[in-house]
């Protein structure tokens, strides 16, 4: 499977490049608020250009070192949302940890479940993973839909899993076993 990969309504998932800084610092400022209870909490830095530049190039090192695979969802070279595969782990495991967002304007058109739908082929395909694991916040039933339509299982809760908007919170775990 090979990228860019047409979804609907003229949004394409592709790989991220850094010319998409400037695209991806204007989504992010503009669902600041809409995103602000699923996240860490952001230093004003990080809704700059500026900010998106530094993670933007540790991103794609990470695609080069393998342990990672960033995409975007765009719609005339407009950012609208990313999906990642990160954490991969070679060896015994073969194991990523997928994440994503969408721009509050595009959700519930099912755009991030077939976003998703196309990672999942792609990571057991091209990648060669055999898990996928996501954790949302326990509230977040919109996320979990998206995992479960795509296959994925809950599999456990990890209290105090990730600290989001502010505070330590429990997260349910999922997870999509990639058989060959």
């Amino acid at each position: 499977m090979t990228f860019p990969v047409a979804l609907q309504d003229g949004v394409v998932l592709r790989v991220l490049e850094p010319d998409d800084v400037s695209s991806l610092a204007a989504a992010l400022l503009r669902n600041r608020d809409h995103l602000a209870p699923w996240e860490p909490q952001r230093s004003p830095e990080y809704y700059t250009s500026d900010g998106q530049l530094d993670r933007i190039e540790r991103m794609l090192a990470g695609m080069a070192q393998g342990t990672q695979v960033p995409l975007v969802l765009s719609q005339d070279d407009h950012v609208v949302g990313t999906v990642s595969v990160n954490d991969i782990v070679r060896g015994a495991f073969q194991n990523g940890h997928i994440g994503y967002w969408m721009d509050a304007r595009f959700q519930s058109r099912g755009l991030m479940t077939a976003a998703v739908r196309q990672v999942v082929r792609f990571a057991r395909d091209s990648l060669g993973l055999h898990r996928l694991q996501a954790g949302t916040l326990r509230e977040n039933i919109r996320s979990q839909r998206v995992l479960e339509r795509n296959g994925f299982v809950r599999f456990g809760l990890a209290p105090e899993y990730l600290r989001i908007a502010g505070r330590w919170q429990d997260h349910v775990l999922y997870q999509r076993i990639l058989p060959l």
